[in-house]
């Protein structure tokens, strides 16, 4: 201010002009006002500044917070959620092995069922091959003793028939009689 142009005074009798005096006093007033108002003006643009920037440090610090926040909560769920998958991937293992066990027992027991049903179905076709050839044997027996009876039994024509030319009845009748004790003999 006043250092920077220095600035002279006209002389009077007790020493230099008052006017002139007063005149640079109130320049340098004026100046220096006009200087204090620029820098209350940039005093307050900048508190100004300096509060956005705070309230947006205020704001920014909320949001962190609020982030880091929902960062844990999301982090908390991701491990419950892993933790249950676990749980639920464990059990669902847990339960295929038992129901393979079970199967495998159920297979097992199956398979015995199969081998005692097969030796159970070899003794019926055993015993139904033997019964049938036991019945063979009397079948062919029956048919041999016919033969043979057949052989014995010939009747003559005349014998056989009656008369009138018909086969007696009551003979016929009598002869199937001996031949089913025959048979059944």
């Amino acid at each position: 201010m006043a250092g920077s142009s220095a600035k002279k005074f006209r002389t009077s009798m007790f020493g230099f002009k008052r006017a002139d005096v007063n005149a640079y006093l109130e320049h340098v007033i004026r100046e220096f006002d006009q200087r204090l108002k620029e820098r209350e003006e940039e005093n307050s643009q900048l508190k100004n500044e300096l509060n956005e920037l705070r309230a947006k440090y205020e704001q920014l610090s909320r949001d962190a917070e609020s982030l880091m926040k929902d960062k844990e909560k999301i982090a908390g769920a991701l491990l419950q959620a892993q933790e249950k998958a676990e749980a639920i991937l464990q059990d669902a293992k847990d339960y295929a092995l038992k129901e393979k066990m079970r199967l495998d027992q159920l297979l097992e027991s199956e398979k015995e069922k199969i081998v005692d049903i097969k030796l159970d179905l070899k003794q019926l076709k055993s015993n139904i091959a033997e019964i049938l050839s036991r019945y063979e044997n009397q079948v062919d027996e029956m048919i041999t003793n016919i033969e043979e009876r057949e052989k014995y039994y010939k009747p003559e024509q005349d014998e056989y028939n009656n008369e009138d030319g018909y086969q007696d009845e009551t003979r016929d009748e009598h002869e199937h009689v001996n031949m089913e004790e025959d048979c059944a003999g």
